[in-house]
């Protein structure tokens, strides 16, 4: 068996290519259906995100697995292959698995990081676990990535920092006012970025918005996303002095406010500081305004240079995390190299159990006169017996299974302790099983259709 993923992201294809990718929430279990069904699919799950669509796998046979993958999307969203399969990725068994430890864990994410992506992969998860289209593997698989991810968020500090121009404003506010609870927020035009920025000191308590623009109807419409105050610009100057923060980002040709407006207005103001962001290019704000005293003034330059400072502490935390998923790749590679000594552990047991359980029965016949408390201390002894003579084989074959002749070890585990003729009993009830599943899934297609396959796959 092998794991893949098979997925676009913001780095491979543009928005216009990932948003003909979109998942519809409500479709995901009919999707998750349909992928299961594709041909030597055994568990699968869907991850899909504003910024990737991903497609993890449990396959028989990776080199035409990915062939059947795109088949799936090229039907599910009614593409011709030819239309995206350049801005595909596919990752293979060790690298598909440091892959989706990467995205849950933010060091894949546009915003190195960022954690939204840890609560989507533990959807995605969920849901596939709901639909039934994880096993063993994946249910081991995530919850290992998720926990990881989870440690990795708790134990560094990559998700601290600001960075981006919007939140490295919210820190250097709160440098300077602590927090923003009763504070006034005027945003000077109603660009993307000073909007995006107000918002952010909205969420983060400032509870009121004087929304200031030439056009005073887009400043209606921006006020109303803030429960603010739409002003003109000539009113603006004559309120400057209610502001605690002011956000410019107009598109005039020279300065919106001067040094001697902003002085004016601060001999108002009882010298309570004022902070001002000029996010403009060209610059809105005159520099001599930051000569006046109690004013905090920060340009785009500025901005930036928090978020590349930010930036760099992120990547040196990231580090961190990426020698944690070294140690959680090897440790889920030893789990799967263990994985395949399970039945024969659970022979021998079953093997050992009946054992004792026939000696107990023999015991008996020959001492009819053992009361129920000597016949209840004889069977714990012959049991703890038992357990102990189990304890070091199949702790040693563990310890074989992840070597590199881990299959002569187990050749040879099965041929010391006789185990062929369980191992077949085992093997031909599971193929049994696995038959009258297939059976009544078949039953249940022709009754129900095609969408209550998911509920009756093994």
């Amino acid at each position: 068996m092998h794991i893949i993923v098979v997925g676009l992201n913001y780095r491979t294809a543009p928005v216009e290519v990932r948003e003909r990718f979109t998942f519809v929430e409500r479709d995901l279990p009919e999707a998750l259906s349909q992928l299961k069904q594709t041909k030597s699919i055994l568990e699968c799950a869907i991850v899909a995100t504003c910024n990737r669509t991903e497609l993890y796998a449990v396959v028989d046979r990776h080199h035409l697995c990915a062939h059947y993958i795109r088949s799936f999307m090229e039907k599910w969203f009614s593409l011709s292959r030819d239309e995206f399969t350049n801005h595909l990725y596919m990752y293979e068994d060790d690298h598909a698995i440091e892959h989706l430890m990467r995205v849950t864990s933010g060091l894949d994410s546009m915003v190195l990081g960022e954690t939204q992506i840890l609560g989507q992969v533990r959807n995605a998860f969920l849901l596939a676990q709901q639909q039934k289209t994880t096993g063993t593997i994946f249910n081991m698989l995530f919850k290992q990535a998720v926990t990881m991810a989870k440690r990795a968020h708790s134990e560094t500090t990559i998700g601290e920092s600001a960075v981006s121009v919007s939140y490295a404003a919210v820190e250097l506010g709160r440098r300077i006012f602590g927090q923003f609870s009763k504070k006034t927020v005027m945003i000077l035009g109603a660009g993307k970025m000073s909007e995006l920025t107000a918002k952010h000191l909205y969420g983060n308590g400032a509870d009121r918005v004087l929304v200031v623009n030439r056009t005073y109807e887009r400043a209606v419409e921006l006020a109303g996303k803030f429960n603010g105050i739409p002003c003109s610009m000539e009113e603006a100057v004559s309120r400057l002095h209610e502001a605690d923060i002011i956000i410019s980002s107009t598109g005039a040709s020279g300065f919106v406010l001067t040094r001697s407006q902003v002085a004016e207005a601060m001999s108002k103001r009882k010298s309570r500081p004022l902070f001002m962001i000029d996010i403009a290019v060209p610059r809105d704000l005159d520099p001599a305004i930051a000569s006046v005293e109690n004013v905090f003034l920060y340009d785009i330059d500025d901005l930036e240079g928090i978020v590349e400072m930010n930036l760099e502490q992120r990547r040196k935390e990231a580090q961190k995390i990426e020698l944690m998923i070294e140690d959680e790749l090897e440790e889920f590679k030893l789990w799967y190299k263990t994985l395949g000594v399970g039945p024969l552990i659970r022979a021998l047991q079953e093997k050992a159990s009946d054992i004792q359980q026939e000696t107990m029965a023999s015991l008996t016949k020959k001492l009819p006169g053992l009361d129920e408390h000597e016949l209840k201390v004889i069977h714990k002894l012959t049991k703890s017996i038992v357990n102990q003579m189990m304890h070091d084989p199949i702790l040693r074959i563990k310890e074989l299974a992840a070597d590199k002749k881990a299959d002569e070890a187990m050749e040879l585990f099965v041929k010391l302790f006789a185990l062929e003729e369980p191992l077949a009993q085992a093997a031909a009830a599971e193929r049994n099983a696995a038959a009258a599943a297939s059976a009544s899934g078949k039953a249940d297609i022709k009754s129900a259709g095609r969408g209550a396959l998911a509920a009756t796959m093994p």
